[in-house]
């Protein structure tokens, strides 16, 4: 008996799948025809294909009560009969599947943050990304929040998850994750591709805004400004990708190896005046211009919010007014010696004081964030000074 090898080929072309893995997928089958024909005389069989001449050699086989080759013997197949021939058919495109499912998890294991790009499939209440062979799940916590995605609209995300399951494998996408954001900015900046330029933090909250934090290993190219583009064009085409409806703010901010300064930068649009950090607690107490207090801590504090992601760092803002009022009512505390030098109370009466001057400051907090500036708009990219 011999198989035509370009059918085969052809089975290769058109599933993308190993030539050696489709002809096993054939060997597999017809043994598992010949065990079903009238023709069968051993309790198992093998088929072997000569992958060069496509000459098929069958060899039947007798097991012992515990499954082991006993004796084997060659024989020559014939036709089947038409229910023989159909189940091969079936056991063919089965293996078949399987292999294709193989070669799926095979291409997308291991690439966890990579991004793809599809055309949304809507099926019920799944919401799929259509790769070509394959499709990703965009689960509905993954899907950015008030985003509209219609059916057969093209979108990029990030492969989050690759799922080994019973029937195959499943890829896990998601538009929320800050690895969308970063892989965007590799697409964007050529810089970053060619190793110029990293990123090196990302706080995301999707839909509203994100902070991105970047160096340059050349100290000829500035990382902000490669990243923003030329009138804010390479910002403003990833601000596009990650919503279709309402920009997400981006803002890019100078990475820095020394806290102080890569706290201050990551407040950003907000201007800072001073950072004094509290490693004991992981806490860094920053001073801004009272005019900048609510653009530092931002609409339902979300500035502040994701530069304390950023950093690693906890944050405490206060204005100029406020601290000054604080160190003013601690310094007459400490004349009066109600407290120590490191304000700890001597004497209730040390205890009120400390209570009077946080009250004190606070209302000039208050008074200070009432009048500041308002946020800037959330459709423009922004970068810190260095």
């Amino acid at each position: 008996m011999k198989i035509d090898l370009d059918a085969l080929r052809q089975i290769e072309r058109e599933k993308s799948i190993d030539f050696i893995t489709v002809v096993e997928a054939f060997e597999t089958a017809m043994a598992s025809a010949y065990k079903r024909s009238p023709q069968a005389t051993g309790d198992e069989a093998r088929v072997i294909v000569d992958r060069v001449t496509g000459d098929v050699t069958l060899f039947a086989q007798e097991l012992d009560d515990e499954g082991n080759i006993v004796s084997e013997w060659q024989e020559e197949p014939k036709d089947f009969g038409r229910i023989v021939a159909q189940t091969a058919k079936q056991v063919l495109l089965q293996r078949l599947r399987e292999a294709e499912r193989e070669a799926t998890y095979g291409e997308f294991v291991g690439r966890e943050g990579d991004i793809i790009a599809g055309q949304i499939s809507q099926q019920g209440n799944v919401t799929l990304l259509e790769l070509g062979r394959t499709e990703a799940l965009l689960p509905y916590s993954e899907q950015i929040p008030n985003e509209r995605l219609d059916h057969g609209a093209h979108v990029r995300a990030v492969v989050i998850e690759v799922r080994r399951q019973l029937k195959g494998s499943q890829i896990v996408a998601s538009r929320t994750h800050p690895a969308l954001v970063v892989g965007l900015f590799a697409l964007e900046v050529p810089e970053i591709e060619e190793g110029i330029v990293e990123v090196r933090g990302i706080a995301r909250e999707a839909g509203h805004r994100t902070k991105v934090a970047v160096m340059s290993n050349d100290p000829q190219v500035d990382p902000v400004g490669a990243c923003v583009g030329p009138a804010g064009q390479r910002a403003r085409g990833i601000q596009k990708e990650l919503h279709t409806e309402e920009l997400e703010r981006i803002d890019i901010v100078r990475w820095s190896d020394e806290p102080e300064s890569l706290v201050g930068n990551a407040l950003s649009p907000a201007k800072v005046t001073d950072v004094y950090l509290y490693p004991d607690d992981g806490t860094a107490l920053v001073i801004v211009p009272d005019y900048q207090l609510s653009l530092a801590i931002g609409r339902e504090g979300q500035n502040a919010r994701l530069a304390a992601r950023l950093t690693g760092w906890r944050i405490d803002i206060k204005s100029e007014s406020q601290f000054a009022e604080e160190q003013r009512a601690f310094q007459e505390a400490l004349d009066a010696g109600l407290i120590d030098e490191y304000g700890n109370p001597l004497s209730d009466e040390g205890t009120q004081a400390i209570q009077a001057a946080y009250e004190s400051a606070e209302q000039v907090r208050q008074a200070n964030y009432d009048d500041s500036d308002e946020e800037a708009p959330a459709t423009t990219p922004t970068e810190a000074d260095a």
